[in-house]
């Protein structure tokens, strides 16, 4: 008989690749204090992390954290280790000896085996390298909170509005080379032969690696993820393959690589083209002999782990440029799956675009709008280089920007002439606009703003510069109208004039 009394509570896993706010707390918001020297990092953290519900402050050195950390303790502290004044170490032995539950995690662009394992052994949380994106940032964050969370409360409250933000991201498109690649990732999913998945940056390779698990007879162990370009070489084999206790300078334990972690699921190789020679053969006898051998080790450890690997560059060229092993290649290309970068599915445009404005309205606690027919066009048009990762970016920033009722052009692109979408992009991607500018000319015969010539190529600048103008005089020189006939901001108009008087050709 059903148990009318049974309640299901739903709590969301995030995994190490998801750059969502874990958990929407009942109580106040959790308080993190940003420490580097660098401005545009401070500024770029702050913006960050305040968007996702943190309340952030911000620090340029180690004495001024000092300060703020005094007057109210938060929960996390993210500091560079070089900075003026007092560096991260420096600050990070303070910290530990006045608060020491306080986490901090330390970000670095001169990291080595030494530094991070003393940063580790003075009780940092973990160590960041410099350059990183958001994404890792995220994924650092939602540990620290994470573990502190089980170690002061076993349970939190979950928003039921926010259940779903967790690591998996559907595979959106109808287009046939995507249903293709989906038909055939089904089909290998719970084999063990090695997934090579190739294609442009941005066009959702970790999000196949992802379904290729989903799909196996492995969804319910674990999936690891190592982006082989993000660690420098002296770290990169201790994550790979672990190491035990002394094996080198700092090694204070013994620990398990990403093959162990993956024992019985999936480990993804995210760009595996920058792993070193060297780390390339020994990666090469781990996939032939399913046994991985620590660093220090006294014998191997037997493993049952499903590769995937993703690059987006042209391994044939690099292996014949001798940068990457011809043997490892073809170990790892059993199944090889090149995914269609966006503008080859340019049907999915439309589909994509309203997930993505969906998935960040109800994100932000927005109203879900509709693309101006502008944007809608600019969309189609475009050539969409940084493919779904881009679009992403891009109508984030639109959603949590808009002021209108609809997204507009001038919500994705800054009011800059050299951002992708341009006018020129419009110019150059719609033939039909080179037959108006051709029919302008004919009727144009005074020459007032001058005109494309049928005979002859006009510079790119000179189009766009003809184009407006002509807009202009359609519309009696009224900018609003101009502008959006044009598709972009009054403001951008503006400053296009502004640059023509100055260059002497308009007075």
């Amino acid at each position: 008989m059903r148990d009318e009394s049974l309640h299901v509570f739903y709590f969301s896993t995030f995994s190490v690749s998801s750059p969502s706010r874990p958990l929407e707390m009942v109580e106040q918001k959790q308080r993190i204090v940003v420490v580097d020297d660098e401005q545009q990092i401070r500024i770029a953290l702050f913006e960050m992390l305040s968007a996702q519900g943190y309340d952030v402050s911000v620090a340029e050195d180690g004495r001024m954290a000092l300060e703020i950390i005094k007057r109210n303790v938060p929960d996390l502290v993210i500091t560079d280790i070089r900075m003026p004044e007092m560096g991260g170490l420096d600050l990070l032995h303070r910290i530990k000896a006045q608060f020491s539950a306080l986490p901090v995690v330390i970000m670095t662009a001169y990291a080595t085996v030494d530094t991070a394992v003393l940063a580790i052994k003075q009780g940092a949380f973990d160590y960041i390298l410099k350059p990183f994106s958001d994404e890792m940032i995220m994924e650092t964050v939602i540990r620290v909170f994470r573990q502190t969370a089980q170690q002061a409360e076993p349970v939190r409250v979950i928003s039921r509005k926010k259940k779903n933000r967790g690591k998996n991201k559907p595979i959106i498109g109808r287009d046939e080379k995507v249903l293709r690649l989906m038909k055939k990732a089904r089909s290998v999913a719970s084999s063990k032969a090695t997934v090579l998945l190739l294609g442009e940056s941005g066009t959702g390779k970790e999000v196949f690696a992802r379904y290729l698990h989903n799909e196996s007879d492995r969804r319910n162990s674990p999936f690891v993820a190592l982006n082989c370009a993000a660690l420098p070489e002296g770290l990169l084999e201790s994550e790979l393959f672990g190491h035990e206790k002394g094996a080198f300078t700092g090694a204070i334990s013994t620990k398990k690589g990403k093959f162990e972690l993956a024992n019985g699921g999936t480990l993804l190789l995210d760009e595996i083209s920058e792993i070193p020679l060297h780390l390339q053969a020994k990666l090469l006898r781990v996939l032939q002999e399913e046994e991985v051998d620590r660093l220090g080790a006294r014998g191997p450890v037997e493993i049952d782990v499903h590769v995937l690997a993703t690059s987006n560059r042209d391994l044939e060229k690099t292996v014949e440029e001798g940068n990457f092993r011809q043997d490892l290649y073809y170990r790892l290309n059993v199944i090889p799956l090149r995914l269609p970068a966006l503008r080859e599915r340019r049907q999915d445009i439309p589909l994509l675009t309203d997930y993505f404005v969906e998935k960040f309205s109800t994100q932000y606690d927005k109203n879900i709008k509709k693309l101006s027919s502008g944007s809608k066009q600019r969309f189609m048009n475009y050539s969409w280089p940084g493919n779904v990762r881009e679009m992403e970016n891009l109508v984030e920033r639109a959603v949590l920007l808009s002021a209108s009722d609809e997204l507009e052009v001038w919500d994705f692109w800054d009011d800059d002439s050299r951002v992708p979408g341009s006018l020129v992009d419009d110019f150059v991607e719609r033939p039909d606009s080179v037959e108006n500018s051709r029919e302008d000319s004919e009727r144009n015969k005074d020459g007032r703003h001058g005109t494309v010539s049928a005979e002859s190529i006009m510079p790119l600048k000179d189009v766009e510069r003809q184009m407006i103008l002509q807009a202009l005089q359609k519309t009696d020189d009224n900018r609003t109208h101009a502008a959006k006939m044009l598709g972009i901001s009054v403001r951008t108009l503006r400053n296009k004039l502004h640059e023509y008087r100055t260059s002497g050709f308009i007075s």
